[in-house]
């Protein structure tokens, strides 16, 4: 049960700045309304665009108004809350206005931390959130039984956004909670932090959204802003930003990973891959920390869950094997990708996408070494042009040009029609999607419907 103080949005004007395609807007206006908000929603999306969320609402998008297709000052102006979605700029004019008009500025999890009383194990990092937070997950539920109480998997998905279970929870279900740079922008507006917060790593990314690496970081910073010394901070000891986190002088008690895994190393990198390691590392410090034993969280390591769209295998044919790693959104990301499947076999690769302002230097230089020129195809974008212009400064493309492609159905086709059947096709684009997808999960939705129609 959640505390009286939700009482606060009771005919309070809320501004929902962008409902988006993801669940996460629906969910915030939904719980926005139930606890007697007035609440406008306003999004640059048309209502024809948004139609799948306003669906969604249900009979909720009758107490909503709509300003859609635009923003409006005014709006801005008169709210005294505005919910941020997580595509809105940080330099956005409209929340200057809002800020100086005397506006109350949240996100999904600010909102989150400031209304949840239960114990919060919190994820962050640029690679391996999603798969750190599914394993403690894995391994907490081995140990709901004993506690008596059941676990809660939330945060940074559209098929589990944070305000969407808050009333549900108990005050004292563990619950395990992945966190972007966004969400933690606006963290520090909350009264708490995570009992337990882990930075798995950070390397560069969404340049495009941060002025410079360091401001890119200071947003990871705020994860532990709020805890206390009777909280933990999981760093990862061996990444080069955890001397700048620790210069941040942290309240709680830090603990380091790499640290010992309760199993076979050699037969864990073969399942799961070298990269795993770490993350797997993270999760069993992070869980023994929240008082899980270290017998059961062997136990729970024999059965963990494969995740979608992280590396994963989509068809094994023969000698064929086609894998989907649409969530690498990074040069890095790729390169971990690239470097374990070229251990198996010819790797075809299928690259490219939308810049985040990132360098492709070293992923160039791993492509030229592991991948031969007629097995590389690229979809075009603004990230793929720096792709080929790294490639070409090495020689790469000697006997003609890149093959680039505008629709990922033509890729396929043509990856179908040139690759022989003993190879692995690697969808690793390094880049994000948007120019030509909704986000990475559409992509890869996208890529496993032609994918199993081409190749199956």
């Amino acid at each position: 049960m959640q505390n009286q103080s939700l009482s606060v949005f009771k005919n309070k004007k809320v501004l929902v700045m962008g409902l988006g395609l993801l669940g996460g807007g629906v969910a915030t206006t939904k719980w926005l309304v139930k606890h007697g908000a007035k609440v406008t929603v306003t999004d640059l999306r048309s209502r024809q665009e948004l139609g799948s969320s306003i669906k969604a609402l249900g009979v909720t998008a009758k107490k909503v108004k709509f300003v859609l297709g635009r923003h409006r000052r005014q709006d801005f102006k008169t709210s005294e809350i505005v919910v941020v979605n997580p595509a809105v700029p940080r330099e956005s004019l409209y929340l200057k206005v809002a800020k100086r008009s005397g506006a109350q500025l949240e996100n999904e999890a600010s909102l989150f931390f400031r209304f949840c009383k239960n114990p919060i194990i919190a994820v962050t990092g640029t690679r391996g959130k999603t798969t750190t937070v599914n394993w403690i997950y894995h391994i907490l539920k081995r140990k709901s039984a004993s506690w008596r109480t059941r676990v809660v998997l939330t945060g940074n998905s559209s098929e589990n956004p944070m305000l969407k279970f808050l009333d549900g929870l108990d005050g004292k279900s563990p619950v395990v909670l992945e966190l972007s740079s966004w969400h933690l922008e606006l963290l520090s507006r909350a009264d708490r932090g995570p009992h337990v917060a882990v930075v798995t790593n950070i390397y560069p990314d969404h340049l495009n959204r941060y002025r410079s690496m360091k401001d890119y970081v200071m947003a990871k910073v705020n994860i532990f802003g709020r805890q206390t010394k009777d909280d933990f901070l999981v760093l990862n000891r061996e990444n080069a930003w955890t001397g700048f986190l620790l210069r941040q002088k942290p309240k709680s008690r830090v603990v380091y990973f790499p640290a010992k895994i309760p199993i076979n190393r050699k037969y864990f990198e073969q399942m799961y891959g070298a990269h795993n390691v770490e993350n797997l590392m993270a999760a069993t410090v992070a869980a023994h920390l929240f008082g899980v034993p270290k017998s059961l969280i062997k136990d729970a390591i024999r059965t963990l869950p494969s995740l979608p769209y992280r590396e994963e295998v989509i068809i094994k044919k023969d000698k064929l094997v086609v894998i989907n790693d649409t969530t690498a959104t990074t040069p890095e990301a790729a390169i971990y990708a690239i470097e374990r499947f070229r251990k198996k076999g010819t790797v075809v690769l299928i690259a490219g996408g939308s810049d985040k302002k990132l360098d492709f230097k070293n992923w160039a230089q791993v492509v030229k070494r592991n991948i031969k020129p007629e097995n590389l195809f690229l979809i075009d974008g603004s990230a793929t042009k720096k792709m080929v212009r790294e490639l070409k400064k090495l020689g790469y493309f000697l006997k003609g040009e890149p093959k680039l492609f505008e629709e990922l159905l033509d890729l396929l086709k043509a990856v179908r029609d040139t690759t022989e059947s003993r190879h692995i096709i690697l969808f690793s684009p390094a880049a994000t999607s948007f120019e030509k997808f909704q986000n990475e999960f559409d992509r890869g939705r996208q890529f496993n419907l032609y994918s199993k129609k081409l190749f199956a």
